[in-house]
């Protein structure tokens, strides 16, 4: 297979179908070997943790196409730790898509004057960043991005649209078994003119607690799996 792109997370080769492979691997963004998802660099590697997002993004896909939703997802090899999907094409260099339920993380690092970490954050808050390792992922704003062409306004209505809805899905499924899902990150692309979700819905791109506790990875893949 030809690769043909190496990300933090996961490396993607080209099928001769014409659909993409990923491959999951261990790393997660992090900083100083403490797990973040809000950061942009890979800071610590944990055995197995790319089996288990791969199993947590079947399982949220799944959960998707039963709530109607198009996604990128078509199939996937646990064994492997591989998911096939349809080709689509990134918005710019790459856009990262975080809904915040609650005020924590880089949300706090930027306006911890204004508000409290651990706050709600009432009906979800969405925000976009250009994925640009040098310049620290900046954030870039609706108008910001349709002034620079990489996508249109009505692109970015529907693109938070399935966001929000996307959110509340994974929230539900996490209150179930008695988890607060206080932000996540997402991918978008468009397939055949049409934004859809891509990339993964993972354990290591959501920030999950317990009571006053946040969960790990690999703790939270397995509470969503082994219910």
């Amino acid at each position: 297979m030809e690769k043909i792109y190496t990300g933090k997370t996961k490396d993607v080769y080209k099928l001769d179908n014409g659909n993409v492979l990923l491959k999951f691997k261990d790393d997660c963004t992090g900083k100083d070997g403490v797990f973040d998802p809000g950061e942009n660099t890979v800071g610590l590697t944990i055995d197995g943790i790319g089996r288990a997002n791969l199993e947590t993004s079947i399982h949220y896909f799944e959960l998707l196409k039963e709530a109607g939703i198009k996604t990128h997802y078509v199939s996937a090899n646990l064994e492997d730790a591989t998911m096939e999907v349809l080709p689509a094409t990134v918005f710019g260099h790459g856009l990262e898509v975080i809904c915040r339920l609650v005020a924590t993380g880089s949300f706090i690092r930027r306006y911890g004057e204004y508000i409290e970490n651990g706050t709600p954050l009432k009906g979800g808050y969405v925000e976009c960043t250009f994925k640009n390792d040098e310049k620290g992922d900046p954030l870039v704003t609706s108008e910001g991005l349709a002034a620079l062409g990489v996508m249109s306004e009505e692109m970015f209505a529907s693109m938070k649209e399935q966001t929000l809805k996307i959110t509340q899905i994974v929230a539900d499924d996490l209150k179930e078994i008695g988890l607060d899902l206080w932000d996540i990150k997402f991918e978008f692309g468009y397939n055949n003119g049409e934004v859809i979700l891509i990339d993964e819905i993972a354990s290591g791109n959501m920030r999950v607690y317990k009571g006053s506790q946040i969960v790990d990875p690999v703790e939270l893949t397995k509470l969503i799996l082994n219910r």
